[in-house]
């Protein structure tokens, strides 16, 4: 069951040309997510992960000048429906949130990409968040488009 947002929750609900489990293997594979997990600014990304209950997660952005870390474990792998993992960085005080990814079957060989950021403390933050995550998840979606298209 999904949250809806509210003080502390950041949600993004995207319909995704793709399979459940296309999707689900972009969450899991470090080289394909390094290509997508870049929001507005970012030029690069380096990514470990260890896709398990447990595996760790590590995730280097890269501006032109900055770099940003961000670093959790995995806390749920159910493919292909669902992932969550923590997420620390210094945007959240390096105070663990907690990210779920929710993937859920539609018409057509497409499904429902939903992501929920929760245990984000300050307005501005969750502002920055969305704003993130509705990049990367853009950037996922033309992945997959290239992909189908291949």
């Amino acid at each position: 069951m999904t949250r809806l947002e509210n003080d502390d929750i950041v949600v993004i609900r995207r319909r995704m040309v793709a399979t459940r489990e296309e999707v689900f293997k972009e969450w899991t594979n470090p080289e394909g997510m390094a290509a997508w997990m870049c929001p507005d600014g970012i030029v690069s990304a380096a990514v470990q992960l260890d896709a398990r209950v447990g595996g760790a997660l590590r995730i280097v952005m890269r501006t032109e000048t900055e770099a940003f870390e961000h670093w959790g474990e995995f806390t749920i792998v159910d493919p292909p429906a669902k992932l969550a993992f923590t997420w620390c960085a210094a945007a959240t005080d390096f105070q663990p949130s907690l990210v779920t990814v929710e993937l859920l079957e539609a018409e057509n060989k497409h499904c429902d990409l939903i992501l929920t950021h929760e245990r984000l403390r300050r307005p501005e933050i969750r502002n920055q968040y969305r704003g993130g995550w509705e990049g990367i998840v853009t950037r996922l979606q033309a992945r997959l488009a290239v992909e189908q298209r291949g």
